[in-house]
């Protein structure tokens, strides 16, 4: 696994005020969202990996932003990332890379895979054995994002993070 953070800090009037209030006391937020990726080669172990890099980026992003992660949204975002990249081990051949964007307000999770086939989305069926993951990344996630990439597809979810 390969892994790539990018945090721009520029001088002083880089900085924005953040939302929630943290520049009153003696916090300021970074002007531009705090961005992680990091690849993975499909070896056993990668989804755990990914809650790994996960639980770093989150831990990042309360000390750089300020921003409030309690442990309830840590857990919905762990259950996003495994279920984005259990999804792309079964249907897409693995996952190569997990994409973590994030500010105050609210966290990206992005998982891009090799295979250019659109996940479905199944009509919910509490009957039905498996086929719950993109369910449960609809449940947490304000939004989910599908995208076909010059090298298969990415899709990811927008989890936004209480004020």
């Amino acid at each position: 696994m390969n892994e790539h953070t990018t945090t721009a800090l520029h001088h002083a009037s880089g900085y924005v005020r953040a939302a929630d209030g943290a520049e009153s006391a003696g916090h300021a937020a970074p002007a531009q969202p705090l961005h992680h990726t990091a690849h993975f080669d499909g070896s056993p172990g990668s989804v755990a990996a990914a809650r790994a890099v996960t639980t770093r980026f989150l831990h990042r992003l309360e000390a750089e932003w300020c921003a409030r992660v309690p442990e309830r949204t840590t857990g919905d975002l762990h259950l996003v990332v495994s279920e984005l990249a259990t999804n792309a081990e079964r249907h897409a051949g693995g996952f190569h890379a997990l994409e973590l964007t994030g500010d105050a307000t609210h966290v990206v999770v992005t998982v891009h895979d090799t295979s250019p086939v659109a996940p479905s989305f199944l009509t919910p069926d509490p009957a039905r054995v498996g086929g719950h993951g993109l369910e449960i990344v609809r449940a947490l996630s304000r939004e989910v994002r599908i995208a076909l990439t010059p090298g298969g597809k990415s899709v990811g979810a927008v989890v936004d993070l209480p004020h």
